[in-house]
């Protein structure tokens, strides 16, 4: 049987009034490319956004990494920056840091997130899809999904999850990674993944199965374009049931909203709000940052689908919860910890108003 690859891009092109939301006229600018020049690469796609970005999830037999699926959605994101120009839309072409395709579109500003399988008899598939935050936001709920039993009850039970995960782990300030083999070093990782700033997981490894469960995306746009050009909001794909976690464990860790930096101007701390397709236009102070699940049914590469899961109203004490966390934070506001740190701000407009103030720094006597 063949190997499906199911890749997820995404990148801002430009947001409507602000940085809430895409204009209809960029998805269907975005579908109409890739319906015309992905007929001979695509086995199936899905145009959506979540805030300010626009997403294309696209299924393929190109393997990952395809310098031609690539292109395709770089081409796409183009063509949708042209539409946002012509609409004067805030940001156009905010992710895309390069003016051409070079090959490889990792390194150009767009998120990625791709994964190569066999597809079994049932392939259940989430992804997640956040504004207004950045990789590392991902952490926590990977480990709950993954390493958490009081989260997911299958690391007890199911037989073919009880030998554990293993974690890939990115360091993406000195551009290195590592593999944690849990549960035997959930200790050793925590001291990593509890830093989600610079430290992210990449990719989760069935040990039963020896299969990729999931994966996301760990570009950071600050550290690429050496300037805060925006926050790099994640994406991420979680594969579900027969030796990996249910659907329902894999949904559990957002019913209780953590903390994630971006939010405003990407620099400070706020609450991950589990939200719907149509309620992911984040307003208030530009957030709070919004997280959106979709699930599909993989059949044969076709995308049966989309489930918008946090629609649900079973998340409506999630948004309440995350209403009086974004209420405390602003109270706080200019001072961390809702701010981000100093080391965390190196990329915003901080080092414009250090240097400002540098004659008038001097020695303590």
């Amino acid at each position: 049987m063949a190997k499906i690859t199911l890749s997820v891009i995404k990148a801002d092109v430009g947001g409507i009034v602000g940085h809430s939301d895409v204009h209809p006229d960029l998805m269907k600018s975005a579908s109409n490319y890739l319906a015309e020049h992905g007929k001979n690469l695509l086995i199936d796609y899905y145009v959506t956004h979540v805030g300010d970005d626009l997403e294309l999830i696209m299924t393929h037999n190109q393997g990952v990494d395809s310098s031609e699926i690539h292109k395709l959605a770089w081409d796409a994101f183009m063509e949708a920056t042209e539409v946002a120009r012509q609409l004067k839309l805030y940001g156009a072409g905010q992710d895309l840091l390069e003016d051409s395709f070079s090959g490889n579109i990792k390194g150009l500003g767009p998120g990625v997130a791709e994964m190569e399988f066999e597809e079994r008899p049932s392939e259940p598939v989430v992804i997640f899809m956040a504004d207004k935050t950045e990789p590392g936001a991902w952490n926590l709920p990977l480990y709950k999904i993954f390493a958490d039993p009081f989260n997911t009850a299958g690391l007890v039970i199911d037989p073919k999850m009880h030998q554990g995960f293993d974690f890939e782990v990115h360091d993406l300030i000195e551009n290195k990674k590592v593999v944690f083999h849990c549960p035997e070093e959930i200790y050793d990782m925590l001291v990593f993944i509890g830093a989600p700033g610079r430290y992210c997981i990449k990719s989760v490894y069935s040990r039963t199965l020896n299969e990729i469960a999931a994966t996301s995306s760990t570009q950071r746009l600050n550290l690429m374009a050496g300037r805060y050009v925006g926050k790099d909001d994640p994406v991420c794909i979680v594969r579900c049931q027969s030796g990996m976690p249910a659907v329902g464990e894999v949904l559990e860790p957002f019913s209780k909203p953590h903390l994630v930096s971006g939010w405003m101007r990407g620099s400070h701390h706020g609450p991950l709000m589990p939200c719907s397709e149509k309620a992911s236009t984040p307003t208030r102070f530009d957030g709070p940052p919004r997280v959106v699940a979709l699930g599909f049914q993989l059949c044969n590469g076709k995308l049966v689908g989309p489930q918008d899961y946090f629609a649900d109203v079973a998340y409506d004490r999630a948004r309440q919860k995350a209403n009086e966390i974004a209420d405390y934070m602003r109270s706080l506001g200019p001072f961390e910890p809702h701010r981000l740190s100093l080391d965390e701000l190196e990329y915003t407009t901080m080092p414009q108003v250090m240097e400002k103030l540098a004659q008038r720094l001097v020695p303590i006597e």
